[in-house]
């Protein structure tokens, strides 16, 4: 780490929080305008999901107590520098009785970096459906991040093991160091802010949108043995969507159901769904990256 400013303790919800922190600042080109600093990752570009919560972050400050976000669509443009500002400008395209519509740049070092669409509901009353949230081992049988990379030196095994601000806990296994479990197209997580988040539904779910970035391209390691510290190998994010359909808390054990779609062309696609514990649909997740195997 470069300097006191990027130190974040182990074991605290630290690094998200710090990450949605929105300071309003005046606007260039849309109606209303935030920075938000991008976090410590020990890679040369920061983490996707800081845009992905911070743009979700700034489009929430722009609408009515009434609504709330229910989905948003993303492109990441240009790698964003770590430690950064990064300026949101949200666009009012429309306030409806019932929707209301958001556009959101984020503009670094003179240039657009992060792009997204967001719409807003008032929530209604009317009949209800959702797919079952798959069978899953208990999360305290299964080891963390921080067991699971005990003794392995490194910026990248420290920053797996207590610096993302959530416990992860991976079923079969994790795929940091090698795959552990079969090379399938499927996997699923348990994840937990390591500390209690405020009682605000929508930092929960900006939430949902920070962590959901962290591992969706997994699968598309897994199924073909590729692991995180393949040799030679680039990944990327490139577009983005997340559906909200129920509120919940991430500072409880949310289960992040994940699955391999399609991967051709260095590009795959995943599909991914947050359960709460006792089984309600939080969320779903599509999202697209570059996935390029060492040579």
């Amino acid at each position: 780490m470069n300097s006191e400013s990027t130190i974040i303790e182990a074991g605290t919800a630290k690094t998200f929080l710090k990450a949605i922190e929105l300071t309003p600042v005046e606007a260039q080109v849309h109606d209303l305008a935030f920075e938000a600093v991008t976090q410590y990752v020990p890679w040369p570009k920061s983490y996707g999901g800081d845009m992905v919560a911070q743009a979700a972050a700034a489009m929430m400050r722009s609408v009515d107590a009434d609504r709330t976000l229910h989905s948003m669509h993303s492109y990441f443009m240009r790698p964003v520098d770590i430690g950064a500002a990064v300026r949101y400008e949200v666009e009012i395209l429309r306030n409806g009785r019932g929707y209301s519509t958001r556009s959101v740049r984020g503009h670094q070092n003179g240039k657009t970096v992060f792009a997204a669409m967001g719409s807003f509901h008032v929530p209604e009353s009317g009949p209800e459906f959702q797919q079952a949230m798959p069978a899953a081992v208990d999360p305290q049988s299964l080891r963390s991040a921080a067991q699971v990379l005990d003794g392995f030196p490194g910026p990248a095994a420290e920053y797996w093991s207590h610096m993302r601000s959530f416990d992860m806990r991976h079923i079969p296994g994790p795929v940091y160091i090698q795959v552990e479990g079969e090379a399938a197209p499927t996997q699923a997580i348990w994840v937990k802010a390591f500390e209690r988040l405020p009682d605000n539904a929508d930092l929960h779910r900006a939430a949902l949108a920070y962590v959901c970035d962290y591992t969706i391209l997994e699968p598309l390691l897994r199924v073909n043995g590729l692991n995180w510290s393949s040799p030679g190998l680039s990944t990327a994010s490139l577009d983005h969507s997340i559906w909200f359909h129920r509120d919940g808390r991430i500072d409880d054990w949310v289960l992040y159901a994940q699955e391999a779609v399609s991967g051709q062309h260095n590009r795959g696609l995943a599909m991914s769904r947050f359960f709460s514990r006792d089984g309600l649909l939080m969320a779903t997740v599509a999202q697209e990256g570059m996935v390029r195997p060492g040579v």
